[in-house]
């Protein structure tokens, strides 16, 4: 496909998904219109992230979900107030146990390094590690358990730095881009299926803490009030101005405040898309963007040709983790909550690797395009399969085991719908929607 008709079929893509888009603003209304469109912005983030590693290196990451929920969990960490209450109850102790699980941690490192191959290096590594378990334990539990009992219905955990959320976005980044480092480190030595195991189990883990450790982010009772960045649908209804402008236009301030606040994240969501876009067709396009391609398509080759084919995946994971851990903190801002429960590895690890699939792996805006539209497609698609359902079901008295087992199975035609679509794209578009050139 040359330059000119890759341009036109981009054109055309991306108008059809606009027209989908006016579509449901003029059928169903403009706030669902753009409460998708939030929600596609954010998936096409998380899609190019694993663009980055899967499009770029062939890097097969399960974890994507693991990633995502650490980004989350920095929007907690940043924005949300300190408990002042928790942190004097065992703040301190918490972090005293941290460090030395740490120091523990570092003496084994030191001396798997400084003492000779043997079966006493290995004794002086046991009980290194178990010493400093016993010892981390020792001043964990207690300021654990002295933290999660202040208040535990309202707070029990120690909150966060009370800082603008804004700033949880690049620290999300930067905290899956750190665990991502570490889980580089250890498996990607591994290769295909088996990297694609280790980091779905590394995911499972991550979210696992995080339903567990109710110290750190409440575990299954979710941290609400998330500060927002943009006004409150309340404060605006409340303000003369804003309700004297729609009152102009004939609009009502309920419905309008509405939207005014979903445009508000969209144009927040489209920037940080943009600049994701714009900095991943840059790496692409550079010799550093040439030779990872260079070790994906061949890493015998590469490496016979001097280059450090581990370290490159290292680079890869670890920057498609960060893009991954950006859009985790913009969707708990918008969701304005932390719920541990919703992540799901599997069922949206899968999604996200249709949206790359589908889109066009190796191709930015074919990622970006496979995120906003699968996920549109994954909202609409179970509404639109009951109203078809009823259509089919309209001649059917109301006790018929047919007409109940048909809107039934409406629930399920977004997993069908998903099928269906990687396979008509795998059989007639193998490439994907917009191949890589």
């Amino acid at each position: 496909m040359n330059a000119a008709n890759s341009r036109t079929r981009i054109l055309a893509l991306y108008t059809v998904f606009f027209l989908l888009m006016v579509g449901v603003g003029l059928i169903q209304s403009w706030t669902v219109a753009l409460t998708i469109l939030n929600l596609c912005l954010i998936s096409a983030i998380m899609s190019l992230g694993l663009n980055v590693q899967w499009g770029y290196a062939g890097l097969f990451n399960f974890g994507t979900m693991g990633f995502v929920a650490l980004g989350g969990l920095a929007a907690v960490l940043v924005s949300m107030p300190p408990v002042s209450a928790a942190w004097a109850a065992g703040g301190a102790r918490v972090l005293a146990a941290l460090a030395v699980g740490a120091g523990s941690i570092g003496a084994a490192i030191f001396l798997w390094k400084r003492m000779a191959a043997g079966r006493k290096r290995w004794l002086a590594l046991a009980a290194t590690l178990l010493a400093g378990l016993f010892a981390y334990r020792l001043v964990f539990d207690p300021a654990v358990a002295a933290i999660e009992a202040v208040n535990p219905a309202a707070t029990g955990y120690l909150g966060g730095l009370g800082l603008p959320i804004l700033l949880a976005w690049p620290v999300g980044g930067l905290l899956a881009a750190g665990a991502a480092w570490l889980v580089g480190k250890t498996a990607l030595g591994l290769r295909t299926d088996y990297l694609a195991i280790a980091t779905f189990g590394i995911a499972e883990i991550i979210i696992f803490v995080l339903k567990n450790e109710d110290w750190l982010s409440r575990g299954v009772k979710n941290v609400v009030g998330l500060p927002r960045p943009v006004a409150y649908e309340v404060e605006l209804q409340r303000s003369p101005d804003f309700v004297a402008w729609a009152t102009r236009f004939g609009l009502d301030p309920v419905d309008l405040s509405s939207a005014y606040v979903k445009l508000s994240y969209a144009i927040l969501f489209a920037a940080v898309l943009a600049a994701v876009l714009w900095l991943s067709q840059r790496a692409l396009n550079s010799p550093w963007g040439r030779m990872m391609r260079a070790i994906r398509d061949n890493e015998a080759a590469a490496e016979a040709m001097g280059k450090n084919v581990t370290a490159r995946h290292l680079q890869t994971f670890v920057l498609g983790s960060a893009v991954c851990g950006i859009a985790g903190a913009m969707m708990t801002t918008l969701d304005g909550q932390l719920t541990p429960g919703s992540y799901q590895p599997l069922r949206f690890t899968f999604l996200v690797w249709v949206m790359v699939i589908i889109g066009g792996s190796g191709n930015n805006f074919g990622a970006v395009l496979g995120g906003m539209l699968i996920w549109f497609l994954w909202v609409e698609v179970e509404p639109l399969g009951l109203w078809l359902m009823h259509a089919v079901t309209a001649g059917m008295p109301e006790d018929s085991g047919l007409r109940a087992h048909l809107l039934n199975s409406a629930a399920y035609m977004r997993l069908l719908t998903m099928g269906v679509i990687l396979l008509l794209v795998l059989r007639f578009s193998p490439r994907g929607l917009i191949p890589e050139r």
